[in-house]
């Protein structure tokens, strides 16, 4: 009796098993017949998505904030008479509007913008300070006439040479204007670069901290074909044995 008992059992188990078998084949081709799974169908999405935003990316052209300042300035450095002087106010004020636009729309840059509205505004209060020199260099020349036609020819080579003195140091702190604004462009530039960095090596330290998404597809995959088995079938009450007293 204990053999035939151990033998129904076996034989029970191994059907079992036969079954199993024969079920997880065929989920696994039912699997391989319904197309791509989920972790190849995520990671052809991802790399779809990478190449359109390196595309865009590529196309698209660089910003260069730094370059509003520097013209800016040149226009300042370049003008001789108040209008003009006045021209190159009016395009660093339009120059801050647009920036101002800008680091709305472009949040990455913002410090950079933000540095370039600071160096335009100091274009503006500069060109106010030209204005006032060059109203005091025409006084001084329309003083130097009239030395001249008082015939105090020595005073007025004094007040030419003063005059020709002060506006050699205006040009001088003119072109060191320009210099501090091509300055601050390259040391944003560096800036934003190390920004740049610093946020890619987070977003790799917070994707090293959580589920890559071919663990999390695999899990679901498994999952999905656990649920897709039907559940083992009870074995007979009392595991099989034929009861030989009946």
């Amino acid at each position: 009796m204990g053999n035939m008992q151990v033998n129904s059992a076996a034989a029970s188990a191994a059907s079992s098993s036969s079954w199993q078998s024969r079920s997880a084949a065929q989920a696994a081709e039912e699997k391989k017949d319904s197309g791509p799974d989920l972790y190849e169908m995520m990671r052809d999405a991802k790399e779809k998505a990478q190449a359109t935003r390196d595309k865009f990316n590529a196309a698209k052209p660089k910003p260069r904030y730094g370059d509003a300042p520097m013209e800016a300035y040149a226009r300042l450095a370049r003008a001789k008479r108040p209008s003009e002087v006045n021209a190159a106010a009016g395009f660093a004020r339009r120059q801050i509007a647009r920036l101002k636009a800008a680091k709305q729309t472009d949040p990455d840059n913002a410090k950079r913008i933000q540095a370039a509205i600071n160096q335009l505004q100091k274009a503006v209060q500069r060109a106010g300070k030209k204005n006032r020199e060059l109203d005091r260099e025409k006084l001084s020349q329309d003083r130097q006439k009239k030395l001249i036609q008082e015939k105090r020819t020595r005073e007025a080579r004094r007040q030419r040479q003063e005059l020709l003195r002060k506006q050699a140091m205006r040009r001088i702190r003119e072109s060191g204007y320009l210099r501090e604004a091509e300055v601050d462009n390259r040391m944003q530039a560096q800036i934003a670069a190390v920004d740049m960095e610093l946020r890619e090596q987070a977003q790799k330290l917070a994707g090293a901290f959580q589920p890559s998404m071919e663990l999390v597809a695999k899990q679901y995959a498994a999952d999905s074909a656990a649920m897709a088995l039907p559940e083992e079938a009870p074995a007979p009450a009392g595991g099989g044995e034929i009861d030989l007293q009946a």
